[in-house]
């Protein structure tokens, strides 16, 4: 099972976010079928999702949607307060050569355009509040560094961000994936600052830790260094998603008595398929009836 961590250290002017997101990607791969490439664009962008979306606390929903000019198209990734992550990319398939560094080349991918954040508070109580939406342009297509940009610019935290996945050629082919989120909060002290920023650029990097078993308080120690630190909450996450037949009925029934009665005529069934999981949904002539009748009578 994949976990999160949230700690503070130097008296609470840094707050430090851990996440082991390896099944969650796997998940999100064998879902979507995402090439090297790709997978490791959407595992970036879910990972840095669960990782911002813990820091809010008035958040009960978050979502990152990158909407770059690179051939892969747009990648959303969603996490809620209830440890569920979910995400997908427009063009699963597409893969390019490595970089010159001989690692996966997301910028290449992902291109130059908008990097938004959408927060949402009292979804899982179904109120419809306003959410609130940030958004800054891409800085490098690399997810990691677009985060922290985004965070220095639109919520004005000082952060470093550091997200990966790391794939091998057998199963299970996601091999490690994670990250972790350092945010200087309001009088962080500036040989702190320093400190974490060095010990951050020397550290081994997140996957390679996780791979080898390291905890989210491995995770946490790596970005800190002799800094000390109390872990204040860990819990589990998963990939989930809130799809299901329901509401794909109420979808189609959305689509009016004209639509309805047309496919029923023309097909006597149809089938809806959910972007973020990739779960089909057939409903069959019984069920298209059941729709009509109830459209018919409202």
């Amino acid at each position: 099972m994949d976990r999160l961590a949230k700690a503070i250290a130097a008296d609470g002017t840094v707050r430090v976010i851990s996440a082991i997101t390896t099944d969650t990607v796997t998940e999100a791969f064998r879902r979507h079928e995402t090439s090297p490439t790709a997978t490791a664009a959407l595992g970036r962008t879910m990972t840095g999702a669960a990782l911002l979306g813990a820091s809010f606390k008035d958040a009960d929903r978050l979502t990152i949607k990158v909407e770059g000019d690179g051939p892969l198209g747009s990648i959303i990734a969603e996490s809620n307060s209830s440890g569920g992550i979910r995400g997908y990319v427009h063009n699963p398939l597409l893969d390019v050569p490595p970089n010159e560094a001989g690692k996966f080349d997301v910028r290449a991918i992902v291109g130059n355009g908008m990097f938004h954040v959408i927060r949402e508070s009292g979804y899982e109580l179904g109120l419809n509040t306003e959410p609130y939406v940030g958004s800054v342009p891409i800085v490098s297509g690399e997810i990691g560094e677009d985060l922290a940009f985004y965070l220095a610019n639109s919520e004005q935290i000082p952060s470093a961000v550091m997200v990966g996945v790391l794939l091998q050629n057998q199963e299970p082919f996601v091999a490690a994936a994670g990250g972790v989120l350092v945010q200087m909060m309001p009088g962080a002290n500036e040989h702190i600052i320093t400190m974490i920023e060095d010990t951050i650029k020397h550290a081994p990097h997140v996957t390679k830790l996780i791979a080898d078993g390291a905890t989210t308080s491995d995770l946490i120690a790596s970005a800190l260094g002799i800094i000390e630190f109390e872990v204040l909450e860990e819990s589990d996450i998963t990939f989930k998603c809130n799809c299901s037949l329901e509401r794909a009925r109420a979808m189609i029934a959305s689509f009016g008595i004209d639509e309805v009665a047309s496919m029923l005529a023309e097909d006597k069934q149809t089938a809806m398929t959910c972007g973020f999981c990739n779960e089909t949904y057939t409903l069959d002539e019984g069920e298209l009836i059941a729709i009509l009748g109830e459209l018919q009578q409202s």
